[in-house]
């Protein structure tokens, strides 16, 4: 069936921080010109904020730049940080730490980060930007020369066999001059567009964390406006990478969650049951006791920092924010560089369509500003801080504070970065984790916790989580690794099942949260993450 089309300046892909700064600033600079410059934005959730699951302390820094005037504007910070905590848990007792000067929250704010999306999302359509919600963007479009030239949203109307269903609805093709990929972290066509312009190579790889959060109802008395809590130790090990936050929003709300590095070696290891039992520590259950938990959510964050940052531009395309793997990772935060690097992608756009970039194909002042930006001094200057913990807590912490202290980020030295699904070991190596069961007070199991993330997939559909190799997952991560996607994912997608006394993986892709946690740590890379149909996951209130 013939594909309906659609003709604009500028497609952006991903209507997150990043994206919609994009389209933002493209179109405050189109009105100071006076010209037209068509933006359309792609958001494969049901609505802006959907899909997005962040802590979130949100440094303003970019937003002072988008919009000076974000205050009179209505912008949903709310809640300055007024205190933090920074804490060393051991299996009962709590030691308080200097907060590390990269965590300093003064002048920060606590925020739902998907809030913050809707109203940029407002802002963006007060410009004229055109925003699809619950449209995936499921292929990219190519011209004759090779070049990106736009992106396709996925059929509608598919059925597990591959077959048109009543009410089937083609694909719609947005053609487009330039194409900016703000997916966020894991993206499925940035990584597409990784392969096909070879746009890792000269890097290190990306690596990654998985983050849970819970948002929670707690009792007036307990609750402390503005107050961030960090936490590192227990329950984790300490060859380990992670630690937790515990932010104390308006209403009475806290978020709460738990960061876990996806370069973890144990297979045994389950972060969904981590971060249970971290809410179980004498120190911390007692904010929780008597609250109500409101919603629950996981998502992957990018880890690898300078050193993993990809070649930003391809023919015809760009890759900004979380796509690229733009966190500073000792800060815990990305929104405000994602933010920067989308309006600077715009920027070099809308040079490019005056005229005024010397390949108007490629878009060369992108990578060349954001290398004279604050986000590149930023980065440069922590990048050595998450590898120095590969070495355990103690020498991380150590090292970490000799880098920050001693020479200010500026160590001559620039330690490299390692695949994450090469650090499991066997199973037979590794001890092996009796979590607790849950008390379904303070803790919980994965099937209710996937209820309240809202999540939600059309059942008779091709599954979004397909395997290379049907056979591996037994073959290999069964017999090897005792079936870890069993426990690194979040969600209970994976189950090993028996099927005439025989081990059979099975996959129950309607409870996806689109982590991608299983497309990083799968240990063969056997799992490959695409998209839904679009509006399908999760729908993440307030979060």
């Amino acid at each position: 069936m013939q594909r309906e089309s659609m003709e604009v300046d500028v497609v952006i892909l991903g209507g997150g921080p990043s994206g919609l700064s994009a389209a933002i600033r493209l179109r405050q600079l189109a009105e100071k010109t006076n010209q037209e410059i068509s933006v359309c934005v792609l958001e494969k959730g049901s609505e802006v904020g959907a899909h997005i699951l962040s802590g979130a302390v949100l440094e303003p820094r970019a937003l002072n730049e988008l919009f000076p005037n974000w205050k009179e504007l209505g912008a949903p910070l709310n809640t300055p940080v007024t205190e933090d905590q920074f804490l060393l848990l051991s299996e009962k007792n709590a030691i308080s730490l200097p907060t590390p000067p990269q965590m300093n929250n003064h002048g920060n704010y606590i925020v739902s980060l998907g809030n913050v999306c809707r109203w940029l999302k407002e802002q963006a359509e007060a410009l004229e930007v055109q925003i699809f919600e619950g449209f995936a963007g499921a292929e990219i479009l190519f011209n004759d020369d090779g070049n990106v030239s736009g992106v396709a949203t996925g059929d509608m109307g598919i059925n597990r066999e591959g077959e048109q269903k009543d009410g089937f609805t083609p694909g719609y093709e947005l053609h487009a001059r330039y194409t900016l990929f703000a997916e966020g972290c894991r993206g499925s066509l940035t990584g597409k567009l990784f392969e096909k312009f070879d746009m890792r190579r000269g890097h290190d790889p990306q690596t990654y964390a998985i983050g849970l959060k819970e948002l929670w109802e707690v009792d007036p008395e307990k609750h402390h406006v503005g107050r961030v809590t960090h936490t590192i130790g227990w329950p984790l090990d300490h060859e380990t990478y992670g630690g937790s936050f515990i932010y104390h929003l308006e209403n009475n709300q806290v978020a709460v969650g738990y960061v876990i590095g996806l370069d973890y070696k144990n297979p045994h290891l389950s972060p969904f049951d981590e971060f249970q039992r971290f809410k179980k520590h004498p120190k911390i259950c007692s904010l929780f006791e008597g609250g109500r938990r409101v919603s629950y959510g996981a998502r992957a964050l990018n880890e690898g920092g300078f050193q993993s940052i990809p070649d930003l531009v391809c023919p015809g395309g760009a890759i900004i924010g979380c796509a690229a793997g733009f966190v500073n990772v000792p800060k815990i935060k990305g929104s405000h560089t994602a933010m920067k690097t989308g309006m600077l992608a715009a920027e070099s756009v809308f040079e490019a369509l005056n005229g005024k970039e010397a390949s108007p194909i490629i878009l060369e002042s992108y990578p060349k500003q954001l290398k004279q930006s604050w986000v590149w001094e930023e980065l440069y200057r922590v990048r050595n801080v998450r590898p120095y913990f590969r070495w355990g807590l103690w020498i991380g912490l150590v090292l970490s504070a000799i880098d920050t202290y001693l020479f200010r980020g500026r160590a001559p030295w620039t330690l490299n970065h390692h695949n994450d699904h090469d650090s499991l070991l066997p199973a037979k190596n590794a001890p092996k984790i009796k979590y607790p069961k849950p008390d379904g007070k303070i803790s919980f199991d994965k099937l209710s916790s996937v209820f309240i993330a809202n999540t939600n997939h059309e059942e008779d559909q091709p599954c979004h989580l397909t395997l290379k190799d049907p056979e591996v997952p037994i073959s290999v991560n069964f017999e090897k690794y005792d079936s870890p996607e069993q426990r690194y994912c979040p969600a209970g997608v994976y189950e090993i099942v028996e099927v005439e006394e025989k081990p059979r993986l099975q996959i129950n892709a309607q409870n996806c949260v689109h982590c991608k946690t299983c497309d990083i740590k799968d240990p063969t890379q056997n799992i490959r993450w695409i998209t839904p149909e679009g509006g399908g996951g999760p729908n993440y209130p307030n979060m």
